[in-house]
C-alpha cells in the first residue's frame, strides 16, 4: 500500500500523523485491514480503580461486589469493595489497568474518513497444474498510474478503496465509523486453447458482513461492525504504562475463483465410448433380471417359499408388458374393509364395470387403531341401568343373518345398500357392502351410531380442529356429513394413509347421507386424492 500521510486536528487530541501500515494482529490469509476510527485510553498503568458505571457494575455496598470475580466483559478482577466513581455512582472495584477502558460509542464522524482516497495494488497469480498453465493479473503492458474502472480500466489491478464501495452501493463515510468487511472477487475464466486463448481477470466486490440488521450498536455481536484492541507500553518515571488503543476499520477479503479448460481429442473420445457402452451394458443387465426372474422355475419354486424374494414378483408385470404400449400411467389405488374380515383388501386395478364387492385383491394387514383419539370425543357411553335377573348382551355382527327384504341390489349383503347415483362408467366403484357375506349391517351397530352419526361428537371434530368455526345452516349438514365420512374411514382403516384411498360400503354411505341430507339430493361420490 503507497504511503500516504495525513494530518487530523481535533479537540481532544494533539496534532497525530497517521499513515497506512499493517495493524499489530494483521488478518489472516488473503486479507488486508484499513484502520477508520479509533478510540484512546491513554495513561493506564495496572493498580486499584473503580469500574466503569453500567448495569453489571453498579453497586450500593460491598455486599454488591464479590472478590476475586471477573465477569466475561468486565475490565478487572474484583475486589469485594464498592467505591465512588464519580458523584453518587458507585461501582464496584477491580484489579485492572487503571483507569479503566470507557464504554462509549464510536466518533461521528470517523476521524480517519480520508482513507476513502487509499489506493490498495492486488497481485494475484493463478496455477492450472493439470495444463502446465501459469498467469497473473498484472499485465506486461500495466500503466501504474491507473486505477480500476469498471469500463474504462477493467483490467486495472490499483483499486481506490471510495471506489470500490461506490460499485456495491454503500457508503464508505458511514462504513468508517463502526468497520466492516468488503469482499473484492477476482474470477478466472480461461480458454487455453492455443486457436482460441483467452484467460483475462474479472473483478467484482461485495459487502461480506449482514447490513440489514437493525441494530446499529458496535457492542452488539449482531451489529455490522468490525474492530480489535491492542495497546502502546512504555515506561514514565519508572511506572509501566500503556495506551490502549480500540481501532474499528474494514477488513478486506479477497476472494479467488476461476476455471480453465483445453480440448482434448482423446479425452472426448474415450468419454463418448464409455457413455455409449453404458448405455449398451444397461439394457442388457434389465434384461437379464427381467427374464431370470421372470422364468417359470423362480414362479413355481423361488416365490412360494422365499419371502425376500417376493418382490421380485413385480417383474412378472414389466416382462409381460415390456413390448406393449400403455394407455393409462397406472390404475387408481382403493382399498376395502369388510366387516366380517379382519384384514384389509387393497385393488390397484381397473373394475372395467365389475362391482367392487366381487373384486378379490389383495390382503393387506390391518394397523393397529390409536385408541387414545377417542378420548377426544364427547360420547355418552353410559352404562344402562342392569335389569336384575338377566344377562347382559353385546351385538354380535359376526353372526350370519338373512338380509332384511327390499330393493336391495344383488351385490348387497347386509340388506341395506342402495343402487349407486354416479354414471354407468364409475358405478361400479360404489357398488360395495360393508360384509362379504351375509350378515347384520354395520350400521346397527352401537359404535357406528356413537362414532359416525352423533351430531355433536362430529360438531367437537369440527371445533377441535378449527375453533374458530362457524357452522351456519347452509354449511353445516356438508361439514358433518364429510366429517362423518372421515370419522368411518379413519375408523375401518386405521392408517391415514389407506384412509385416504379407503372406499364407502354403499349401506354406509347412505345412512350417513340420510342423517346429513344435501339439499338438491346430488353427490359426487368417491375423489381419489391424487
Amino acid at each position: 500500500m503507497p504511503y500516504c500521510p495525513f494530518m487530523n486536528n481535533l479537540d481532544n487530541l494533539s496534532s497525530t500523523v497517521m499513515k497506512p501500515k499493517a495493524p499489530p494482529l494483521p488478518p489472516p490469509g488473503n486479507s488486508f485491514f484499513v484502520m477508520t476510527n479509533f478510540l484512546k485510553t491513554e495513561g493506564q498503568k495496572q493498580g486499584l480503580c473503580p469500574e466503569h458505571p453500567d448495569r453489571r457494575t453498579r453497586c450500593s455496598s460491598d455486599r454488591n461486589c464479590k472478590k476475586g470475580w471477573m465477569d466475561p466483559q468486565s475490565k478487572g478482577i474484583q475486589t469485594g469493595r464498592c467505591v465512588v466513581y464519580e458523584g453518587n455512582q458507585k461501582t464496584c472495584e477491580v484489579s485492572a489497568w487503571c483507569p479503566t477502558e470507557q464504554t462509549k460509542e464510536a466518533p461521528r464522524p470517523a476521524l480517519l474518513t480520508s482513507a476513502e482516497n487509499f489506493t490498495v495494488l492486488i497481485k494475484n497469480n493463478i496455477d492450472f497444474p493439470g495444463h502446465n498453465y501459469t498467469a497473473r493479473n498484472v499485465l506486461p503492458d500495466f500503466n501504474i498510474s491507473c486505477t480500476f474502472h469498471k469500463i474504462q480500466n477493467p483490467l486495472c489491478p490499483i483499486f481506490r478503496l471510495g471506489d470500490i464501495f461506490r460499485e456495491t452501493g454503500d457508503n464508505f463515510s458511514e462504513m468508517a465509523i463502526q468497520g466492516g468487511i468488503m469482499g473484492i472477487e477476482i474470477y478466472w475464466n480461461c480458454n487455453l486453447d492455443s486457436w482460441s486463448h483467452h484467460c483475462r481477470p474479472k473483478y467484482s466486490f461485495r459487502r461480506l458482513d449482514d447490513r440489514t440488521t437493525n441494530d446499529s450498536s458496535y457492542t452488539s455481536p449482531r451489529s455490522p461492525s468490525y474492530n480489535f484492541r491492542y495497546a502502546r507500553y512504555y515506561k514514565e518515571n519508572n511506572v509501566e504504562k500503556r495506551t490502549l488503543m480500540k481501532v474499528f476499520g474494514i477488513r478486506f477479503d479477497i476472494l479467488v475463483f476461476g476455471t480453465g479448460g483445453k480440448f482434448d481429442v482423446m479425452q472426448l473420445i474415450l468419454y463418448i465410448g464409455s457413455t455409449l457402452s453404458y448405455f449398451g451394458l444397461a439394457t442388457v443387465f434389465i434384461d437379464f433380471l427381467i427374464n431370470t426372474y421372470s422364468s417359470t422355475f423362480c414362479r413355481s419354486h423361488l416365490y412360494p417359499y422365499c419371502k425376500c424374494c417376493a418382490c421380485c414378483a413385480v417383474n412378472e408385470y414389466y416382462y409381460a408388458k415390456k413390448c406393449e404400449s400403455i394407455v393409462e400411467p397406472k390404475p387408481t389405488l382403493k382399498y376395502v374393509s369388510f366387516v366380517d374380515e379382519l384384514h384389509i383388501r387393497r385393488v390397484d386395478q381397473q373394475l372395467l364395470g365389475k362391482s367392487l364387492q366381487d373384486v378379490k385383491g389383495k390382503k393387506v394387514p390391518r394397523p393397529l387403531m390409536d385408541f387414545t383419539d377417542l378420548s377426544r370425543l364427547p360420547l355418552s357411553l353410559q352404562d344402562p341401568t342392569p335389569i336384575p335377573g338377566q344377562p347382559e348382551q353385546i351385538q354380535l355382527l359376526s353372526a350370519e343373518a338373512t338380509p332384511t327384504p327390499g330393493n336391495s341390489p344383488g351385490w348387497c349383503q347386509c340388506g341395506n345398500c342402495l343402487p349407486s347415483q354416479l354414471p354407468e362408467k364409475r358405478r361400479s366403484l360404489e357398488e360395495l357392502c360393508c360384509r362379504k357375506k351375509p350378515g347384520a349391517c354395520i350400521t346397527t351397530s352401537e359404535p357406528f351410531g356413537k362414532l359416525i352419526l352423533s351430531r355433536r361428537a362430529l360438531q367437537f371434530l369440527l371445533l377441535y380442529q378449527e375453533p374458530l368455526l362457524v357452522l351456519d345452516m347452509e354449511s353445516t349438514n356438508s361439514r358433518l356429513r364429510h366429517c362423518a365420512y372421515r370419522c368411518y374411514t379413519t375408523w375401518r382403516f386405521g392408517s391415514q394413509d389407506l384412509a385416504d384411498f379407503g372406499i364407502l360400503p354403499s349401506c354406509c354411505r347412505w345412512r350417513i347421507r340420510r342423517e346429513f341430507p344435501k339439499s338438491d339430493g346430488q353427490y359426487s361420490g368417491f375423489k381419489s386424492p391424487y
